[in-house]
Formats: structure tokens, sequence, C-alpha cells
């Protein structure tokens, strides 16, 4: 009975053993992201032509081409990796869902893999034209009355598309179509989080819609937090 009991403790440890040293290690990198200089100061959306989208809001909207936050921070940056990351992986299962409420695209900022799907929904009780304008993938521009079901894309390669809609020019977004799953988008206090990276040599890539991009580089040994930090030079137009 002893010989069979320290047999299987000893299987059960060689297993465990074993599962621990299959089981890759991963690491992530931690940052903040904000801005030196005077940025653009947000401008009030007159919906007076909209009053079905303009009742919807308890105050005027403000335009969210630069969304500024404590501590200069800035909010809506588009982190991933540029480089580094294994891109053959296949897209997510879950569509990515934006959605056009009170004339206005949620989030301004939407994050796509390439060949995953997009949803587009249109929750406002007026119709909607959707216009990705792009250059590297196929441009569209769809038609979207109230109660129709959502608009369903996908992009092959990356790319920022700007977005609009033709029948309220104040409406924009972005699809930032990227290469693999490794991204974040900088929160209201500036902060982001890519989790998940196996070791390797990486390089992150901070965008703005206003302020363009920059990138730096960093290296994953094992079960670390990494932490880089990137400042946009900000302007008042």
């Amino acid at each position: 009975m002893r010989t069979n009991l320290g047999s299987a403790v000893a299987l059960a440890v060689l297993a465990a053993s074993t599962a621990t040293i299959g089981k890759p290690s991963s690491g992530s990198v931690n940052g903040k992201v904000t801005y030196e200089g005077t940025p653009a100061k947000p401008i009030s959306i007159d919906m007076s032509r909209e009053p079905s989208c303009a009742k919807q809001h308890s105050a005027p909207l403000m335009t969210e081409t630069v969304v500024l936050g404590p501590d200069n921070s800035l909010a809506n940056v588009v982190v991933y990796i540029s480089a580094g990351s294994p891109d053959d992986t296949p897209p997510p299962a879950q569509a990515t869902v934006v959605t056009q409420k009170g004339c206005q695209y949620l989030p301004h900022v939407v994050p796509i893999v390439i060949n995953q799907e997009l949803k587009v929904v249109n929750d406002d009780p007026t119709s909607h034209n959707i216009h990705p304008l792009a250059k590297v993938n196929r441009e569209w521009n769809k038609s979207q009355p109230p109660g129709t079901p959502p608009i369903v894309e996908k992009f092959e390669k990356p790319e920022f598309i700007p977005v609009k809609c033709n029948v309220h020019p104040w409406m924009h977004t972005t699809f930032a179509v990227l290469k693999n799953s490794h991204y974040s988008i900088s929160d209201s206090d500036g902060r982001f989080t890519l989790a998940g990276l196996p070791p390797g040599k990486y390089t992150i890539t901070a965008w703005h819609e206003s302020y363009g991009d920059q990138s730096q580089e960093v290296t994953i040994t094992g079960t670390e937090v990494q932490t880089i930090n990137f400042v946009f030079k900000a302007k008042p137009y």
C-alpha cells in the first residue's frame, strides 16, 4: 500500500511539474499617455437640426478629437504592438460593436483586428450614413435607417480609418484595424495595459488621431511588468 501510494504521489508531482514547465510565462506592459504644450479646446456641437438626438443629451455634446484627463493625461490613444507579436493567430470570434446613439459614435475609437467581424448598430430614431474613408482597405458608404439590422463588415489590412456620417457632419470615429489583439485604449487617466505577452522583444506604438504616433521598444523576459510612458506634443489647433 505504501509503495502504491508513494508511486501515485510521485506521478502527481511529476504531472504538476510537467504542466508548470510546459506552461508559457507571460509578462505585461503598463504605462500612461500624457501631453505637453497647449491642446485644442473641445467645441460644443450644435444638434439643433436633429432634435431627436439633441434631447438625448442633458448638456451639449463636445467634440472628442482631444480628450484630456487629470495631470495632463490623454485619453483615446491606441497603444498596440506594431512589431514582435505573432500576427498569424486567428481573429477574435467575438465581433467588435460600434453603436450610433444620440448622433454619436460609441466608442469614439473602435479597435478591431484584421478579419474580425465588425457590427455597426443604429440605436437612434433617425437614419445614419456610415462612411469609412479607407485608403488601404475597401472604402464603403452605407445608409442605416432606424430599426434595421446591424451593418456587418470586415477589414483585411491594418489601417487607421477615419469614419464619418454623411447625414450628421459632427459624427466622427476611427476604425483602428490592427494586426493582432495586443492593444489597449488609454482611459480617462491616460493609463493603458498590454497583458499576456510571452518573452520577446516588442515595438509598442501609441497613436492619437490629432497628434500622430510614436514608438518604443521593450523586452519581456518572463512574468515581469514593464513600464513605459508616452508624451505627445499638443497643439492648439
